[in-house]
Protein backbone atom coordinates (compact mmCIF):
# COMPACT_ATOMS: atom_id res chain seq x y z
CA UNK A 1 0.00 0.00 0.00
CA UNK A 2 1.27 3.43 -0.92
CA UNK A 3 2.06 5.34 2.33
CA UNK A 4 0.58 8.45 0.82
CA UNK A 5 -2.69 6.83 -0.26
CA UNK A 6 -4.64 8.02 2.75
CA UNK A 7 -2.70 10.84 4.37
CA UNK A 8 -1.99 12.79 1.17
CA UNK A 9 -5.49 12.87 -0.24
CA UNK A 10 -7.20 16.17 -0.72
CA UNK A 11 -10.14 16.80 1.61
CA UNK A 12 -13.41 15.70 0.10
CA UNK A 13 -15.97 18.44 -0.36
CA UNK A 14 -19.52 17.40 0.41
CA UNK A 15 -21.99 17.59 -2.45
CA UNK A 16 -24.70 18.59 0.02
CA UNK A 17 -25.17 19.21 3.73
CA UNK A 18 -28.42 18.82 5.64
CA UNK A 19 -29.38 22.44 6.47
CA UNK A 20 -30.94 21.81 9.92
CA UNK A 21 -27.87 19.78 10.93
CA UNK A 22 -25.52 22.50 9.70
CA UNK A 23 -27.43 25.24 11.53
CA UNK A 24 -27.41 23.19 14.75
CA UNK A 25 -23.66 22.62 14.38
CA UNK A 26 -23.09 26.34 13.79
CA UNK A 27 -25.12 27.25 16.88
CA UNK A 28 -23.25 24.76 19.03
CA UNK A 29 -19.94 26.01 17.58
CA UNK A 30 -20.82 29.55 18.63
CA UNK A 31 -21.77 28.30 22.11
CA UNK A 32 -18.52 26.26 22.33
CA UNK A 33 -20.58 23.07 22.83
CA UNK A 34 -19.38 21.20 19.76
CA UNK A 35 -17.09 18.16 20.14
CA UNK A 36 -13.58 18.68 18.77
CA UNK A 37 -14.09 16.40 15.77
CA UNK A 38 -17.24 18.22 14.68
CA UNK A 39 -15.65 21.61 15.39
CA UNK A 40 -12.77 20.70 13.07
CA UNK A 41 -15.24 19.41 10.45
CA UNK A 42 -17.21 22.66 10.56
CA UNK A 43 -14.06 24.79 10.39
CA UNK A 44 -12.91 22.83 7.34
CA UNK A 45 -16.34 22.89 5.71
CA UNK A 46 -16.74 26.65 6.15
CA UNK A 47 -13.02 27.30 5.56
CA UNK A 48 -12.66 29.16 8.85
CA UNK A 49 -9.20 30.52 9.55
CA UNK A 50 -9.61 30.99 13.26
CA UNK A 51 -10.01 28.21 15.81
CA UNK A 52 -11.97 30.62 18.02
CA UNK A 53 -15.74 30.28 17.94
CA UNK A 54 -17.13 33.41 16.38
CA UNK A 55 -20.63 34.34 15.26
CA UNK A 56 -21.49 32.37 12.15
CA UNK A 57 -25.24 32.98 12.00
CA UNK A 58 -27.23 36.20 11.95
CA UNK A 59 -29.11 36.73 15.25
CA UNK A 60 -32.51 35.77 13.77
CA UNK A 61 -31.54 32.33 12.41
CA UNK A 62 -32.46 29.22 14.36
CA UNK A 63 -35.36 27.67 16.24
Amino acid sequence: MDPCSRSCRRPVSPSWVNTPVLIEAMQRYEQQRLPRSLRLWLQALLELDTPDPSPLLPPHVGP
